[in-house]
């Protein structure tokens, strides 16, 4: 099985189970696109187009997708349309693979790396303080010493919500309470790392509007002054995105890729929308590693992402 052995099958269901409607709706739009049509085409490409399109998959990305297909055509000048399928896994797999995704199986820091900082972005509702509990749900239960700081401090109860996923996970959390100031929580969490000998250290920040310039320098503010304690803080810097607001989630993701440097990513919520596809789009635009995918409520229905097993989920028939 290569690398899938080292998949569950638990986890292996949850994942199929978890994108069963993007995949559900892709392939019944696929189907109608390429009815009656033995070959591809300059019909079944427009038709195609539109697929990718309103599956979320960007206007970028499905114009890269149609582009590679076409010169394919060209040079093979005759491909039947039963291959589509075929030609699809291996185009999406490409772009992943040209985006940076490792092939991840665990829950793993960076050796060397001590404590490893995350610090989690992302606006309001999009699951970033529930991704944050199930995160360090799963490094404590990967053996890691794991502590959070509570440095969304503006939204009503965000602080409690934090520590309830504390005492659920049984990961300590270090706060100041509401209206307190995030970068003085930030830094009080890398000292208490620091005593602690903590592995890794997540930093919950405001669930801020992507255009609210002002908030959007705070970041760098908290960044600054967690190097005060560790130079090289943080190591990650996590976008949280909601993969079933689409389109939605790509301009996000714009907006914060160009106030702070992002370099992960978490796409949420996966099991509840047929908007799927956006994962392959915002991976291939932003070139920037698609990190963790929700695929469900529960705990442990966080997992790394892992690009094969998506693939192999995805056009799984």
């Amino acid at each position: 099985m290569g690398i899938f052995s080292f998949f569950t099958k638990d986890k292996k269901e949850k994942l199929d189970k978890g994108i069963f409607i993007t995949r559900k709706s892709f392939f019944s739009k696929l189907a109608n696109a390429i009815l009656g049509k033995a070959v591809i085409d300059d019909e079944v490409l427009s038709h195609l187009e539109e697929v990718l399109i309103s599956s979320d998959v960007g206007v970028d990305t499905t114009l890269k997708i149609i582009d590679r297909i076409q010169k394919r055509v060209e040079k093979q000048r005759k491909i039947e349309t039963t291959e589509l399928n075929g030609i699809l896994r291996e185009e999406i797999s490409s772009l992943l693979f040209e985006s940076g995704n490792k092939d991840e199986v665990e829950f793993s820091i960076p050796e060397g790396k001590k404590p490893y900082v995350i610090m989690v972005v992302g606006v309001n509702g999009v699951g970033k303080t529930t991704t944050i509990g199930k995160l360090s749900y799963q490094f404590k239960k990967a053996g890691k010493n794991v502590l959070l700081g509570a440095a969304d401090t503006f939204r009503a109860a965000a602080v409690d919500q934090l520590k309830i996923w504390g005492e659920r996970t049984g990961v300590p959390v270090v706060s100041q309470g509401m209206n307190a100031d995030p970068a003085s929580v930030a830094f009080d969490t890398l000292q208490s790392a620091l005593t602690r000998g903590s592995d890794v250290v997540i930093i919950d920040t405001a669930g801020r509007l992507h255009n609210k310039v002002n908030l959007m320098n705070e970041l760098g503010k908290i960044k600054k002054v967690m190097q005060k304690v560790v130079p090289d803080a943080p190591h990650e810097i996590l976008l949280v995105l909601d993969a079933s607001t689409g389109q939605n989630a790509i301009n996000q993701c714009r907006e914060f890729t160009a106030a702070t440097a992002v370099n992960a990513l978490a796409l949420t919520k996966l099991d509840g929308t047929a908007k799927g596809g956006v994962v392959i789009g915002i991976s291939s635009l932003f070139q920037i590693p698609v990190k963790y995918i929700g695929v469900g409520e529960q705990m442990d229905d966080l997992q790394v992402f892992n690009k094969h097993e998506f693939v192999d989920s995805f056009f799984q028939q």
